[in-house]
């Protein structure tokens, strides 16, 4: 790029983009960046002393534009070009982008000193080189003191603050220094910026930036805390602090200091304590007069005899009675014969409301008296404990004044009584807040009430656990309240090691003879990590509802499993159907209770699940003889997704619609990550996601690819992640939060797994799912207790050391599929792997690998880095809002006023007044586009907005040389599009369903070069293939998206060979909105496939019309 004589044009510096969008939109200001970022702004000049650019821009197919471009001052600007569009073009908008980035780099490189100049100059006199510039005059800040309002603790002193600038015939004067003037566009520049500046901020902190005040003087005490800090950047940028009448000097003291009662022994055996601040080094200092600034206070100010003033901001407000003794310069002194009543009754007290300090070391200061929570832990036979809650405080005792003050503790009931000594109650509700949350896993430690409509919790002062509460307390609850520094903790006694089974429950049946015809006893038999379980004390605790169970040897293991709770109501079934009571361990079962006895058979980790997979068998068959569809990928994904991965996706979608999981197996690198995403996306844009996000499990070393795939692929999807480093102590629901998706790590779900289960999922995702190939790990086992509907399992390697890897991992994914492990091994694994014939028949082993695979095929999908395709170019789609103009707005919202109440009443009987319902709404979606369209008396007298916007876009399409579908749902719309294109000149084909020559017309736009070809949405929504175009409009949204997708696809689809970009015009604030979420809270519906390929919505309902009237 040529350029000449810029220097001069810097007003382009002060235009941003989006100035620039606001001259001549979005599109227009993207495609002029690129413009100058590709060096086709060939030659730039700039004259009339800058205020004009000259340039010649490279266009499209070797076209060559001469574009003007005209400041007119005040961030205003006009442009002429060669161009089509002449006037407010993307060439302009280059000229002005390439300008801009010349000089940026021309100042970047400029010597030091010319940067260096303009910092030097703004921060006071005494700069290098400015002898020929008016010096800026600097500006200081007098400060002086006044009687301010009197209050419960005294008359209070008033710091005052009066902003005064440098004088020629007095140092300081205030003319031309004012509060207004500092804040004041209209106020004279001629005192350094920097200063004032850190003025206003100061003053801004009280009045706000547009309010200005009148007086002269501005109260420190009234600015609040935030006031120190402000006073600290003012000084730091040279604002001098000026001494007002009566003082002699004022300062600004470090800080914060902090207010405290000094102790010291008299000489006759008693205490004096002094009000004081604590300074450097620990020093009270006292002797002047000092006062507290603000009520409360946060400043602190000293005034010595000589009239010197400081100041300094304070750590935490005194108390009313603190002030008083500091301000009024008095102590309080306790005679020597009543030390000690003072040390029993008020030093505790005392030091937990103020800091106390002894200057001269002559009194031991307690420290750190603040109650504690107290927890006795009594453990009892039988697993029992017996909890006892108090409060402790911390009891001063000794010689006061000796070197150490003895501390012991008074242990104090949760209830308070008439009889206590002094308590901190808000100390105590604090400790009791921070300790209640830790208790959860323990709901009985604590008791709701809801007194009115006020809730209410509370501690029970004593408790007795029994076993499965004992494990909860034990393992989850008393780690949390040992580390906690305000509780103290003490155990009398010896707590057993509790420890869980890693190994699941295993069940076993078997029946034999009874002494009745017809009956027959039932043997149930436990087993856990090796141990049997007796079967009494199992049912009884499963009755109960216990959550655990704990065995002789101190193993427990959890209750709240499928298999043990089917079990007790089949066990509770079958003896409320017997006449007799148990014997032993023994239930009787008649033959008539055969489908009870089938249940308790099929009890196992995959009872719950199988029937949803029957439920889709016809889904699951088609995906086995590889019809996997083509789910339409969501807006909010960035990627464009390869053949591939769209196959993939689609594959997961179907699984995903029909509340099943699978096994993506493919190989390395292939980008299993962005097709999940892709599901994951979708499911969200449908509103899938309501019963809860969607749990990626995954190697630690993996959780922060997926957070970082989620930002760049799926922005949209609100993505958290859960590993070791989070905080200790806080609720997994906490920190799952709104999420869609919560990436966590294998660890994680191992040490978390029953928190993990409590929480809803809508899907479950393991990626390198090899981490859990073995099922009888507590991984396999977390990850099969989730209970989300849907798995989707990840995995390059499904197969490592044997088919029972298969099993785990396809019973996580499709838990009906292949029964038990048991059943598996039997019938596939063993023969298989041995390469032999199944029991001896004739099937031989490679025929039986052949039903595996066509069991296993729906729910696994496996491709090699070899099986990659060429793919479809991009499509990129964007909703464009478009405000109606003011005129066509008034009419809009008149008619929707009057149809609305009519229309809810027509709601009453929507079957007998469906057609009246659906003209009324079609009736607004006409308003939306022209009014003409619903009343010709509206012709010529309103714009339409989407006409404007639309010819906009495609003059610039026609002058690049693209070409455009626009659809619409009314030919009387298009009609207005016709004359609006024949009055621009704007080539154009067109085509509804009243054309007789539909071949001709389509011939003719693919062959000719019309830009632009007209289709009504139904005319053109099948049988055409349009990929000489690129671009789509969609003027209007319609009920069934699947249109719009087939109206797309006319162009979109293969034969395209450059990117298709889809807008979709949407009125805001119409009825077009509603029908927009519409279109996504029916897409289930609308996405049904049925015979002759053609796509068929469900009915409108009622409250699908309500929503579309809501204001």
């Amino acid at each position: 790029m040529a350029a000449a004589d810029l220097t001069s044009a810097t007003w382009v510096l002060d235009l941003t983009d989006v100035d620039l969008e606001r001259e001549v939109g979005v599109l227009a200001v993207a495609r002029a960046n690129t413009y100058a970022e590709h060096g086709r702004v060939r030659t730039l000049v700039a004259a009339s002393g800058g205020q004009q650019l000259l340039s010649t821009v490279a266009g499209a197919e070797r076209s060559v534009y001469q574009t003007v471009v005209q400041h007119l001052g005040d961030g205003q600007w006009s442009s002429a070009c060669s161009c089509p569009v002449r006037v407010m073009c993307k060439h302009a908008v280059a000229t002005i982008v390439a300008t801009r980035s010349r000089l940026r780099v021309d100042h970047a490189s400029q010597g030091w000193e010319s940067v260096l100049r303009p910092l030097v100059e703004a921060s006071g006199p005494g700069s290098p080189s400015t002898p020929q510039r008016r010096a800026l005059s600097r500006l200081g800040l007098e400060v002086s003191l006044a009687a301010g309002s009197r209050g419960a603790d005294g008359e209070t002193t008033a710091v005052q603050l009066t902003p005064v600038r440098e004088g020629v015939s007095k140092p300081w004067i205030r003319r031309g220094a004012a509060w207004r003037d500092l804040v004041s566009s209209y106020s004279s520049p001629e005192v350094l910026p920097a200063h004032r500046e850190a003025l206003a901020a100061l003053y801004r902190m009280t009045h706000g930036v547009h309010h200005f005040y009148g007086g002269t003087e501005l109260a420190l005490g009234g600015l609040g805390p935030l006031a120190w800090s402000a006073l600290a950047v003012a000084m730091g940028r040279g604002v001098e602090l000026v001494p007002g009448p009566g003082l002699t000097e004022v300062e600004l003291g470090a800080g914060p200091v902090e207010v405290v009662l000094d102790l010291r022994r008299t000489e006759d055996g008693g205490v004096r304590m002094v009000a004081g601040p604590l300074l450097d080094e620990g020093q009270t200092v006292s002797g002047d007069r000092f006062f507290v600034v603000g009520r409360p206070g946060h400043g602190l100010g000293r005034v010595t005899q000589e009239g010197g003033l400081t100041l300094w901001p304070l750590a935490t407000p005194p108390l009313a009675p603190i002030t008083q003794l500091l301000e009024r310069g008095t102590a309080v002194e306790v005679p020597a014969g009543e030390v000690e009543r003072f040390r029993g009754h008020y030093l505790a007290g005392l030091a937990r409301s103020v800091h106390l300090r002894t200057s001269n070391g002559s009194v031991t200061a307690p420290e750190d008296l603040a109650p504690r929570v107290l927890l006795r832990v009594r453990p009892q036979p039988g697993h029992r404990l017996e909890l006892a809650w108090s409060f402790a405080y911390p009891v001063v005792g000794g010689d006061l004044f000796g070197r150490e003050v003895e501390r012991s503790f008074a242990e104090l009931p949760l209830q308070h009584s008439p009889d206590d000594p002094p308590r901190d109650d808000r100390a105590e509700s604090v400790l009791l807040a921070e300790v209640i949350p830790l208790l959860r896993a323990c709901p009985s430690l604590i008791e709701e009430s809801r007194p009115g409509a006020r809730r209410v919790v509370r501690l029970h002062p004593e408790r007795v656990l029994t076993e499965g509460s004992t494990v909860r307390f034990v393992t989850q609850v008393l780690p949390s309240l040992q580390v906690n520094e305000h509780v103290e903790v003490l155990v009398e006694g010896e707590l057993a090691a509790y420890q869980e089974a890693d190994d699941a429950p295993v069940v076993t049946l078997t029946t034999t003879d009874g002494d009745v015809h017809d009956w027959f006893d039932l043997h149930v038999t436990v087993t856990v990590a090796g141990e049997q379980v007796p079967f009494e004390p199992l049912f009884a605790a499963l009755a109960r509802g216990d959550e655990t169970l704990m065995l002789d040897s101190g193993t427990w293991f959890r209750l709240d499993r499928p298999e043990l709770e089917a079990l007790r109501r089949l066990i509770e079934e079958a003896r409320a159907l017997d006449d007799k009571p148990p014997k032993d361990d023994r239930v009787r079962i008649s033959r008539w209770q055969a489908s009870l006895w089938q249940e308790l058979q099929d009890l196992g980790v995959v009872d719950e699940q199988s029937e949803r997979w029957q439920q889709s068998v016809d889904a699951l068959l088609a995906l086995a003889d590889g019809d996997r569809g083509r789910a339409k990928v969501p807006d909010q994904l960035t990627a464009q997704l390869r053949p591939y991965q769209q196959e993939g996706f689609s594959w997961m979608a179907t699984l995903w619609d029909h509340r099943l999981g699978g096994v993506l197996a493919d190989d390395m690198g292939l980008g299993k990550t962005l097709q999940v995403l892709a599901v994951v996306a979708r499911a969200e844009e449908r509103g899938d996601l309501v019963e809860g996000p969607v749990l990626v499990v995954a190697p630690a070393s993996v959780v922060q690819v997926w957070a970082g795939e989620a930002a760049r692929f799926t922005p949209q999807l609100r993505v958290a992640t859960l590993t070791a480093g989070r905080r200790r102590g806080a609720p997994l629901a906490e920190a799952v939060g709104a999420a869609d998706v919560v990436v966590t790590t294998y660890d994680l779900l191992r040490r978390h797994a029953a928190d993990l289960a409590e929480l809803p999922w809508s899907g479950l995702v393991l990626d390198e799912a090899q981490a859990v190939k073995n099922r009888k790990t507590k991984g396999w086992t977390a990850a099969r207790d989730i209970g989300a509907e849907r798995t989707l399992v990840l995995t390059g390697t499904p197969l490592e050391n044997s088919l029972m890897d298969l099993w785990s991992l396809a019973s996580l994914a499709a838990p009906g599929l292949f029964g038990r492990a048991e059943h598996f091994q039997k019938m596939y694994a063993t023969p298989i792997e041995a390469g032999d014939a199944l029991d001896g028949s004739e099937i031989a082993a490679q025929a039986l690998l052949e039903r595996l695979r066509r069991r296993l095929a729906p729910f696994m999908l496996r491709r090699t880095k070899a099986e990659v395709a060429q793919e479809l170019p991009t499509k990129v789609e964007q909703l464009l809002a478009v405000d109606l103009e003011p005129a066509h707005r008034r009419i809009y919202d008149r008619h929707l006023q009057r149809e609305r109440q009519r229309v809810l009443g027509l709601l009453e009987d929507p079957e007998k007044n469906r057609i009246a319902i659906f003209r009324a709404l079609t009736v607004l979606r006409q308003l939306a586009l022209d009014p003409s369209l619903v009343d010709e008396a509206h012709a010529g007298l309103v714009t339409s907005a989407k006409i404007t916007a639309l010819l906009e876009q495609l003059r610039e399409l026609a002058a690049e040389g693209h070409r455009a579908l626009v659809f619409s749902s009314f030919t009387s719309y298009l009609a207005l599009v016709r004359t609006a294109l024949e009055q621009e000149g704007i080539g154009y084909t067109y085509l509804d369903g009243s054309t007789r020559d539909r071949r001709a017309r389509v011939e003719a736009f693919r062959e000719g070069e019309d830009p632009v070809f007209l289709i009504s949405l139904k005319a053109g929504g099948v049988g055409l293939t349009l990929t000489e175009a690129d671009y789509v409009f969609l003027l209007d949204p319609w009920w069934n998206p699947a249109a719009e997708a087939q109206a797309v696809d006319r162009t979109h689809r293969i034969g395209q060979t450059r990117p298709v970009h889809v807008y979709r015009l949407v009125s805001t604030d119409t009825v077009e909105e509603k029908v927009v979420g519409l279109q996504e809270r029916k897409r289930q519906l609308f996405a049904t496939v049925v015979d002759s390929g053609r796509f068929r919505s469900g009915r409108i309902g009622v409250a699908d019309v309500r929503a579309l009237l809501e204001e």
